[in-house]
């Protein structure tokens, strides 16, 4: 578990870096009055998410492997903290969900609605719930996770001689 310790350090900052996210789109509007630019905005989390895995991966290089890391166990690493995030994302959904931004798949179906994306209510309603958006998360984080891993290390990695 102490080999551990970095990659729950940055899981968790991760986590709370996401709520917060969540919680500036929800303070800013776009959960409710400028719905229409949610889907287009809610994509600029990518930079945050970014810099936390560079950070997380840098963490790793100087503190666990002694500013000497191969690409190999960057990934290896990357992997990891991208597993223990899609273990807390059910966590984090909840909490979006059901407190962060509550009226948010009520907003979203409507104006699904409204725009002509959906036709019906039952259609809109079987996309915008809480049980896709968890199954979402957890594929998401894995996936966007490790391809992100897999790029930084192009550049962290340490290159020999």
């Amino acid at each position: 578990m102490k080999n551990l310790k970095i990659e729950i350090k940055w899981a968790i900052i991760f986590s709370i870096v996401g709520l917060l996210w969540m919680l500036f789109e929800k303070i800013g509007g776009l959960h409710s009055i400028y719905i229409q630019y949610h889907q287009y905005l809610t994509n600029l989390y990518a930079i945050p998410a970014i810099w936390v895995m560079v950070m997380a991966l840098n963490d790793k290089k100087k503190n666990f492997y002694g500013g000497k890391m191969s690409y190999n166990q960057g990934l290896i690493t990357g992997i990891i903290i991208s597993v223990i995030i899609a273990l807390l994302s059910p966590i984090t959904q909840w909490i979006t969900s059901y407190i962060i931004s509550p009226e948010y798949f009520t907003n979203i179906i409507n104006h699904s609605i409204e725009t002509g994306n959906f036709k019906t209510m039952e259609e809109a309603e079987a996309t915008f719930n809480f049980e896709n958006y968890l199954i979402q998360g957890l594929i998401g984080a894995l996936i966007m996770g490790i391809v992100t891993s897999a790029v930084v290390m192009i550049f962290l990695r340490t290159k020999k001689n």
